[in-house]
C-alpha cells in the first residue's frame, strides 16, 4: 500500500472550541495565552453547518506548551478552553487531541483506521425507532434505546425487546426505513477524505445488517457488521434476531479484528459513538470520541464533540 503524508496541521496538541458564536477578543486572547505559555504552531477560525441547517463556528489551534506541568500543555490547553467556555452561551464543545497521542495515532505509514457505532452517531436517526413507528410503538420503543444508551439496562436484554414489537411487519418496512436515512453532517466528505488517503473505516453497530449494508456501500465503508434480523419465508419480520447480538464486547473485538486485517494497532483506531454500548471500543481505540454523546461515554472518552457534524472530528484529529 502506498503510504500517505501525515496531516497538514503542524505538529502539536490539538485545541478544539466549538460555540455558536465566538468573538475575535476571546480568540485573541487564548491565541495570547498559548503563546505566552509556549508556541502556536497554527491557529484557524471557520463556519461549520449543522444537520439543523445551524452554523457554528469552530476555533482550532495547533500549540506546544512549554510553560506547563506537562511536556506539550494538554492540561494547560484543556484549562484553558474551559475557561472560554464559561464566557460562551449555549452548548460548547472544548477538546484537547495531546500531541504525543496524536502521533501514536498514526501507523508508521501514516495510517489510522476509523470505526463508528451508527445509530445517533454515523447516521441522524435510531434505525429500530423508525421501524417500531411503523407498528406504532415508537415512543415505548425509544424510550427502551434511552435507557439502554444510558448504560441503565442490558443492552442485549433491552434489544430483545425492542426487536420483538416488530414481529410481523412486512419485510417492505426495512427499504422504507432506508429511504428515511440520513448520514450525519460532514459524514461523507470525511470519509471520502480517508478513502483518498487510503485509510480503512468500518461500521459496528446494535443496529441491523438489512439497513446498514446499503448504506455502508453508499459510503464505500472498508467493511461492516450488525445484528441480522431473522425474515421469514413469508416476508415478514419474526421479531427476532440470528446470531450473537452485536453488544458493546463484541463492537471491542471487531475493532481489534478489523485493525489487525490492515497491519494496525487498537493505538492506530479512531472510535467514535454516543452511548454505553460504545464504551468497551472508545476506551480500547487510540484516540475513543464520545460524539454527542450520553455522560457514562463522555465520561471516559478522550475528545468529546457536543454538535452533530463530523467535520469536528476532523480538526479535533488535527486532519486537514
Amino acid at each position: 500500500m502506498t503510504a500517505h503524508p501525515h496531516p497538514d496541521l503542524p505538529g502539536g496538541t490539538v485545541a478544539l472550541l466549538v460555540a455558536s458564536k465566538l468573538d475575535g477578543p476571546l480568540i485573541r486572547s487564548l491565541t495570547h495565552e498559548f503563546s505566552r505559555r509556549g508556541v502556536v504552531h497554527s491557529v484557524e477560525l471557520r463556519p461549520v453547518r449543522l444537520a439543523t441547517g445551524e452554523e457554528v463556528q469552530a476555533a482550532r489551534w495547533s500549540v506546544t506548551l512549554d510553560d506547563a506541568d506537562d511536556s506539550y500543555g494538554s492540561q494547560l490547553a484543556v484549562s484553558l478552553l474551559e475557561d472560554a467556555a464559561d464566557q460562551l452561551k449555549g452548548e460548547v464543545t472544548q477538546t484537547v487531541l495531546p500531541e504525543p497521542q496524536r502521533r501514536s495515532l498514526h501507523a508508521q505509514d501514516g495510517r489510522l483506521m476509523l470505526l463508528m457505532d451508527v445509530d445517533s452517531t454515523l447516521i441522524d436517526q435510531e434505525v429500530i425507532e423508525l421501524l417500531a413507528r411503523e407498528a406504532d410503538r415508537e415512543a415505548e420503543v425509544a424510550e427502551v434505546t434511552e435507557r439502554a444508551m444510558r448504560g441503565e439496562i442490558d443492552f442485549e436484554a433491552s434489544l430483545h425487546q425492542r426487536v420483538a414489537v416488530l414481529e410481523g411487519l412486512p419485510e417492505s418496512v426495512i427499504a422504507s426505513t432506508i429511504s428515511e436515512i440520513t448520514p450525519t453532517q460532514g459524514a461523507p466528505e470525511m470519509l471520502a477524505q480517508l478513502n483518498s488517503r487510503q485509510w480503512p473505516s468500518y461500521a459496528v453497530s446494535g443496529g441491523f445488517l438489512q439497513v446498514l449494508a446499503p448504506l455502508a456501500q453508499r459510503l464505500q465503508l472498508t467493511g461492516f457488521h450488525a445484528n441480522d434480523l431473522a425474515i421469514s419465508a413469508a416476508g415478514t419480520l419474526e421479531g427476532t434476531v440470528r446470531g450473537a447480538v452485536v453488544d458493546r464486547a463484541a463492537k471491542k473485538r471487531y475493532l481489534e479484528q478489523w485493525s489487525a486485517s490492515q497491519g494496525l494497532r487498537p493505538q492506530n483506531v479512531v472510535a467514535v459513538g454516543d452511548g454505553a454500548n460504545d464504551l468497551d471500543m472508545v476506551m480500547a481505540a487510540g484516540v475513543g470520541i464520545a460524539f454527542c454523546a450520553k455522560p457514562a461515554l463522555e465520561e471516559r472518552a478522550d475528545l468529546v464533540i457536543r454538535h452533530r457534524s463530523f467535520e469536528l472530528i476532523s480538526l479535533a484529529l488535527g486532519l486537514s
